[in-house]
């Protein structure tokens, strides 16, 4: 997904679908241009979410494909949901599969139980080369706050993050609930 931001490469993500023999598409957006320039948003993050979330599966429908697989891994779900509960006052997160009745598109999440330490750690032992977010906000976002909090929250409680997906796994939100 390209933003627009000028000073984005992806030559190495690129290379590596070559390598595994998988087919590598480039969304092109504006949408760092709406948001920064045209809409000036102090808090870009969940603006930008939708929209990439938006043209991700406009993309997916044109492929023709009903099934899309995010990155996204634990972590993530658990920011999300301490995310939605220090700052919009609700118990969610996003769900294992998702469906977009609208599009008919399918989102799975195939990287829910890795912690993204092991991910990390998965990609440094197979150098594998990570693309830079250009985002502007990088680093400075209410995630990043997220993620600092449930670390030092974690120097504290014994298995915090673990003790956090267990309940968002045995909980009553919308995805995760099984009977």
């Amino acid at each position: 997904m390209s933003l627009g931001f000028e000073w984005t490469y992806f030559s190495a993500i690129k290379e590596l679908c070559d390598k595994i023999n998988v087919d590598y598409h480039v969304v092109n957006t504006d949408i760092g241009e709406i948001i920064f320039n045209e809409r000036k948003e102090t808090n870009p993050c969940s603006l930008c979410a939708k929209m990439r979330k938006g043209a991700l599966n406009d993309k997916v429908e044109e492929l023709g494909f009903n099934k899309i697989a995010l990155g996204h891994n634990r972590d993530d779900i658990i920011e999300t949901f301490m995310m939605s509960l220090i700052f919009e006052a609700r118990i969610n997160t996003f769900a294992p599969v998702s469906f977009l009745d609208r599009k008919k598109i399918y989102s799975i999440r195939p990287l829910m139980y890795v912690p993204e330490k092991e991910i990390k750690g998965y990609i440094s032992k197979n150098n594998i080369t990570i693309v830079k977010n250009p985002c502007p906000a990088n680093g400075n976002t209410k995630r990043q706050e997220i993620k600092e909090l449930i670390a030092d929250l974690g120097k504290k409680y014994d298995n915090l993050d673990g003790k956090i997906f267990s309940a968002i796994s045995r909980s009553h939100i919308k995805g995760w609930y099984k009977e």
